[in-house]
């Protein structure tokens, strides 16, 4: 794994813890911090909190959208994606007619 897919990694695992603990933070009827501790607009955080919380929720989200698309891209394989034509090149290699197969073995067995 090269430094930049590492560096995604940790990124895309801190981004998730964070966003699962600011959505678990979150009050649902979007008050944010401001709501959790049964006060208004006296609390320290103010009344705008939930835009904070809001806000904030946004960007870790598109962070981790776009980190998990860059691992994706990083860790792809470097064949084309012809997953039809992989498949027949494998069955070619292995190819055994099974209607062959038996009359092969039954004209084995009557030779014997």
């Amino acid at each position: 794994m090269s430094i930049i897919a590492i560096l995604l990694l940790v990124i895309f695992v801190i981004t998730s813890l964070l966003l699962v603990t600011v959505v678990l933070i979150q009050d649902d009827q979007g008050e944010g911090f401001g709501g959790l501790f049964g006060g208004g607009s006296t609390t320290p955080f103010g009344s705008r909190s939930g835009n904070v919380l809001t806000r904030f929720t946004s960007i870790l989200a598109t962070i981790f959208i776009v980190s998990s698309l860059a691992l994706a891209w990083i860790n792809r394989s470097k064949e084309v994606g012809d997953v039809e034509g992989a498949a027949r090149r494998a069955n070619q290699t292995e190819s055994v007619e099974w209607w062959n197969q038996s009359s092969e073995t039954d004209q084995n067995e009557d030779s014997q």
